[in-house]
């Protein structure tokens, strides 16, 4: 029987299926972070166990990190006594902890790749919903609960229902000033926030093939914001040339033997999805929502739609452009903004920060927007300084800021005040998301960059 590229990672990870259950499902990576592990560990120590394979486990600090003054102590309790518990957590299970200060350290979607935790075939687990972001290797990655996490520091698996196949396909050429942080909020506005409810995504056709690995990324971290369970790519020569020889990627013969699976990823011909959609390239404009969720998105040069148009209750969108502070049929160009966010585990990788730099080089940041530049990563910290992207930013009037999740939610220092306009090049844009009262307008890079020098929604395009 011919077979996805999600069966056959899926399938060779089954432990044990329960009959009219769920399946029991090995899992080869498990990544935490001080959030959603501390009660997970409490568990542990009343029931009186130990993590059973610690060194599938990876631990880091990220959303309750400040971007500023990362050598001084923690001010809010509540994120010190986080970040301690995970840091003596990990001392006491012998788990790899990478903390403040770390060279390793960083938002865990950004370091797991870098570090060569997230390879093709691999089913990756951490209690975070963007973790289908490693689903970009080919991996079956997804976001569970504290109770979860239990489960797998104590078994290394998890219970899980089989989810449905459902492919997406998008084949032509992106135009100009297109980028996958666009390609992923035009899915999601097609399909809306549910569409994708009960499946795994694979992506398929040619701007995938065409895209590099941060791009994809970039589009399977914004799979569960469609309701999908997690998004995969297919593994390719992209894929291999990017994890070798990277710290935890198998090396030498093992590389080998590695290699000649990792090259049976793919889905065979005439496999059958359970839903397929398929999509022009050519219909895509830089996205910008308008809304509070990731689904209220339109082109750039578009007006936001009247409610007949759109599937959503009537009273609801009333609601979301009630909070915008928004109408029907405005025009988003030219809507003045106060913040602009580049980071986040969706884009907070050093291609995003070239494609902001492009935009930028040689204007100057607007008067009256603040602008919070966030990397990812330690690691992409030091490419922005190494490319002398940071000499590009200095001179347009922007500061780069220390790694961790930032304003993607206001579970740090970094929030959007109430009533105030953020573009941000994060993930979600609900009601109070980066900060209580605050509005978020999702975009891309460029979009963020053209913001940030004009102080509005503006067309990147134009600029570039």
């Amino acid at each position: 029987m011919n077979k996805t590229l999600f069966d056959k990672v899926w399938d060779t990870h089954v432990v044990k299926s329960i009959e009219d259950g769920p399946d029991v499902l090995f899992i080869d990576r498990h990544l935490i972070h001080e959030v959603t592990s501390p009660v997970a560990f409490l568990g542990l120590k009343k029931r009186g166990i130990k993590v059973m394979y610690p060194e599938r486990t990876f631990a880091t600090a990220d959303h309750n990190t400040p971007t500023i003054n990362q050598h001084l102590p923690v001010n809010d309790p509540l994120s010190a006594n986080q970040l301690k518990a995970l840091e003596n957590n990990s001392k006491e299970h012998n788990i790899i902890h990478w903390g403040l200060g770390h060279e390793n350290n960083g938002i865990v979607h950004v370091v797991g790749p870098e570090n060569g935790i997230t390879l093709p075939g691999a089913t990756i687990v951490c209690g975070d919903s963007h973790t289908s972001t490693h689903g970009a290797f080919g991996a079956i990655a997804f976001g569970i609960g504290t109770s979860e996490v239990e489960m797998v520091l104590a078994s290394q698996c998890i219970m899980q229902p089989k989810p449905k196949k459902m492919r997406i396909n998008i084949d032509g050429s992106l135009s100009s000033g297109i980028t996958p942080k666009d390609v992923a909020l035009y899915i999601i506005s097609k399909l809306t926030t549910s569409g994708a409810t009960g499946y795994f995504v694979e992506y398929a056709g040619d701007i995938f093939e065409k895209m590099s690995i941060e791009g994809r990324m970039t589009v399977c971290n914004l799979s569960i914001e469609m309701g999908a369970r997690g998004g995969m790519i297919a593994p390719d020569e992209k894929t291999f040339d990017y994890i070798k020889g990277r710290k935890f990627t198998p090396k030498n013969d093992d590389w080998d033997k590695a290699m000649n699976y990792w090259k049976t990823l793919k889905t065979d011909n005439d496999a059958v999805f359970d839903k397929e959609f398929n999509y022009d390239a050519a219909e895509i404009q830089p996205m910008i929502t308008y809304g509070t969720n990731p689904g209220m998105g339109i082109g750039i040069s578009n007006q936001i739609p009247q409610a007949d148009d759109i599937q959503m209750g009537k009273t609801t969108y009333e609601k979301s452009l009630n909070y915008m502070g928004f109408n029907e049929g405005d025009l988003m160009i030219g809507k003045k903004i106060d913040y602009v966010f580049l980071g986040s585990c969706t884009n907070g990788r050093i291609e995003d920060f070239r494609a902001f730099a492009s935009i930028v080089k040689g204007k100057k940041i607007a008067d009256d927007v603040i602008v919070w530049l966030v990397p990812g990563s330690h690691k992409v910290e030091d490419q922005i300084k190494e490319e002398g992207i940071l000499d590009v930013l200095t001179d347009a009037g922007f500061k780069l800021r220390q790694p961790g999740c930032s304003a993607c939610l206001a579970m740090n220092d970094d929030k959007i005040p109430a009533g105030k306009y953020s573009v941000s090049t994060s993930n979600r844009n609900f009601e109070g998301r980066q900060g209580p009262g605050s509005r978020t307008l999702l975009a891309s890079p460029l979009v963020a960059a053209a913001a940030a020098i004009t102080g509005k929604v503006t067309d990147p395009r134009n600029l570039i």
